[in-house]
């Protein structure tokens, strides 16, 4: 099994070797990933990432309730709910 996080494109760039390159924020954390998988993402869509590739993209009405998800996860673990 695979987790794929979704965080929205803030640039998007090419690195030395060519490949597009897409600063990547995951709710307040920015990373890099590598948007080669999705050359159709732009500036502002959400996609999915898994180990550092954007591997599809999504709307922000899924995004969003991704992250609600994850929040009602983080809020289990921090009330020690199974």
């Amino acid at each position: 099994m695979c987790l794929g996080i979704p965080g929205k494109v803030l640039s998007i760039s090419a690195d030395e070797g060519g490949l597009a390159t897409g600063r990547i924020d995951f709710s307040g954390i920015v990373k890099d990933a590598c948007l080669a998988y999705v050359p159709e993402a732009k500036v502002g869509d959400y996609v999915i990432i898994h180990a550092g590739f954007a591997i599809s993209i999504l709307d922000e009405a899924q995004a969003q309730e991704t992250f609600k998800y994850l929040d009602e996860l983080d809020r289990a673990a921090a009330e020690g709910t199974p």
